[in-house]
């Protein structure tokens, strides 16, 4: 930010100046804040949906493409990217040679403008991309391509793919390191976390997880990282110094419990965790492993998380019920579930563009 003053104080606008020479001694107002704003990606409907947090209701909705999943803000709040994927949907334990064949026409980044709320671009992501991390720089998403077990770099300032990497199967979750410099993604079906060195984009570690790693967190607070195991009802615990497992943190009975979204409001002091079809939202002390408390009735197979800028509040999305709950924090109540339709898979959570 430039600044003209020699003592370093922004200069007064025109309307403010005047405003203190017809009114001496009157503050200028404060700015206002811009408004919370939710971004649900609804994977069935084609759609982002945009909802008000305060008011409890649907802005809009713009059209995006097939089955949207993974969902990033750029920084400076003015794109929003989303993950999209022409390969048919199948669950666990689904027969894959049943299904449609995948329509690689439809696979890329889609690209919003958040102030006109349209679709402006599709960017080439590799194949089949589900989710995604973007460089704190904004200059790079860093993208898990689920079929054909790869994770790709997609330069953002060129819309252009620089490279891809064979990493594990069914790659997901995916992470970057503060600096920009360590890429972590988890393959749900090798079990592991792959390490990738963001500037040469070599695998140069594997972390061993629990059974099907779904999503990633580094913590803030610490040199650590965590992530879910959905059928293993835990998270692992992991160093990002030298890339070894600390803790499992047990979640309860793999048959019931079923970790997916990872989130924290405070830099990973306290982890949330959803749990899918077990329909509660776990809240996580990191340091000690412990599960502090079990918020109930999150919603039906409650999937992608996120929190407020002021941490008071969590958002789920909530694919069978088509809806996604906002959660109180301190007193660990549901206050709303927003019925957005479709199938809510993926949420962020920003202030309006500015």
């Amino acid at each position: 930010m430039d600044f003209d003053c020699a003592d370093g104080r922004r200069p007064l606008a025109a309307g403010a100046l005047l405003l203190s020479v017809l009114l001496p001694g009157a503050a200028a107002a404060a700015p206002a804040a811009a408004a919370p704003r939710l971004y649900v990606s609804d994977e069935r409907g084609g759609a982002v949906v945009i909802v008000d947090p305060q008011q409890r209701q649907v802005l809009g909705r713009v059209a995006v493409g097939k089955r949207p999943r993974g969902l990033a803000i750029s920084p400076d709040r003015k794109r929003l990217y989303v993950a999209l994927t022409g390969s048919p949907p199948a669950g666990p334990g689904v027969d894959e040679s049943k299904l449609p064949p995948a329509d690689r026409r439809y696979d890329g980044i889609g690209v919003i403008d958040l102030t006109s709320q349209r679709l402006v671009h599709t960017y080439s992501s590799g194949i089949d991309p589900e989710t995604f991390a973007l460089s704190h720089d904004g200059k790079v998403l860093y993208v898990s391509n689920e079929d054909s077990g790869q994770l790709s770099a997609l330069d953002v300032t060129r819309g252009s793919l620089r490279v891809t990497v064979a990493v594990g199967t069914e790659p997901e979750g995916v992470a970057v390191s503060d600096d920009d410099r360590v890429v972590y993604v988890a393959c749900e079906t090798s079990n592991a976390i792959y390490v990738v060195d963001a500037g040469t984009m070599k695998v140069v570690a594997q972390i061993p997880t629990l059974k099907r790693p779904r999503a990633i967190y580094l913590s803030r607070r610490a040199h650590l990282g965590y992530a879910s195991a959905e059928f293993g009802a835990a998270l692992t615990e992991f160093s990002t110094d030298d890339y070894k497992v600390v803790k499992t943190i047990e979640l309860g009975d793999p048959k019931v419990v079923r970790p997916m979204g990872l989130a924290s409001p405070d830099g990973g002091r306290r982890l949330y965790v959803t749990t899918g079809r077990y329909g509660k939202l776990l809240e996580v002390d990191a340091e000690s492993g412990r599960i502090v408390r079990a918020i109930d009735d999150v919603g039906e197979r409650s999937w992608g998380i996120a929190v407020s800028a002021d941490g008071h509040t969590a958002y789920t999305a909530n694919g069978p019920s088509g809806d996604v709950s906002i959660i109180d924090l301190a007193s660990g109540q549901v206050q709303a579930r927003v019925k957005v339709g479709g199938s809510p898979w993926g949420v962020v959570a920003a202030a309006a563009a500015p």
